[in-house]
């Protein structure tokens, strides 16, 4: 894939036991995401999604493999990875736009240049007057669309997200996934996210990873060939249809959820 943004080859994940004995977490993952592309991963409860963020974030050491991110090898946490994780972390004492800010002081970036960054994706997230309110203050909902605008307040490359509306009800979950498609279009930046929900990958992807239980390996990459930009009327489409039961079939019951 000549435009790719990320490279992954051969990766894979060992973990030791107390005992020393070997856990294989992924094996021999191969992927490639072009520019502006939105890939959803989908797979069973254990089967290495998270471990695969976490090096992609750099934030896990990988076993063996490689990692490139505009072709330079990810070994660290880098300013081209944005990261939202499946709770929000937002720190109760400082109000949301302090929150927001956090990346841009931890990188050392220009403060005046970003706090107006940081107001236009507040904006952006429909989180326009709250800056001066606290996280104790805000829904759910509300709270990862902070989440999503600190991950995205440093202009990355390439955002990561773990699973960010798991804990969301179904109808904020819904009303998230049509808000995350807007800033995707607006801020065309590339998107790799984790769900156990087969729904919520079709109606979000470009592209589906496919993961099979431990250890994790890609067991198939689909093309969701439906007509963008999508509304939640979509998911009544016989064609989303037959995707979500093409994702299905490589699970059966085993904890992925429709």
């Amino acid at each position: 894939m000549e435009s790719a943004v990320i490279s992954i080859t051969n990766l894979n994940k060992t973990y030791a036991t107390l005992e020393g004995e070997p856990i294989y977490a992924l094996s021999d993952v191969n992927l490639e995401i072009a520019q502006g592309e939105f890939v959803t991963v989908v797979g069973p409860s254990g089967c290495g999604k998270t471990t695969l963020l976490k090096m992609l974030a750099g934030i896990l050491e990988k076993s063996s493999g490689s990692i490139l991110v505009n072709g330079s090898p990810i070994d660290g946490p880098s300013r081209k990875l944005g990261v939202v994780f499946q709770e929000p972390l937002l720190l109760p004492w400082r109000n949301i736009f302090q929150n927001v800010m956090v990346p841009v002081e931890i990188q050392g970036l220009d403060r005046d240049r970003f706090s107006l960054a940081a107001k236009q994706l507040l904006k952006l997230v429909g989180l326009d007057g709250f800056g001066q309110k606290y996280p104790k203050e805000l829904s759910g909902g509300m709270q990862q669309r902070v989440g999503i605008a600190r991950a995205l307040v440093h202009d990355p490359d390439f955002l990561l997200m773990d699973e960010p509306f798991g804990a969301l009800d179904a109808m904020t979950r819904e009303q998230m996934n049509l808000e995350l498609l807007d800033i995707w279009a607006e801020k065309k930046k590339t998107i790799l996210l984790i769900t156990h929900s087969i729904a919520e990958a079709v109606f979000l992807a470009d592209r589906i990873v496919v993961m099979s239980p431990r250890p994790g390996r890609i067991t198939e990459i689909i093309d969701v060939d439906l007509p963008r930009p999508r509304d939640i009327d979509i998911i009544n489409s016989d064609l989303f249809g037959e995707y979500v039961r093409r994702v299905r079939g490589h699970f059966g019951a085993r904890g992925v959820d429709s």
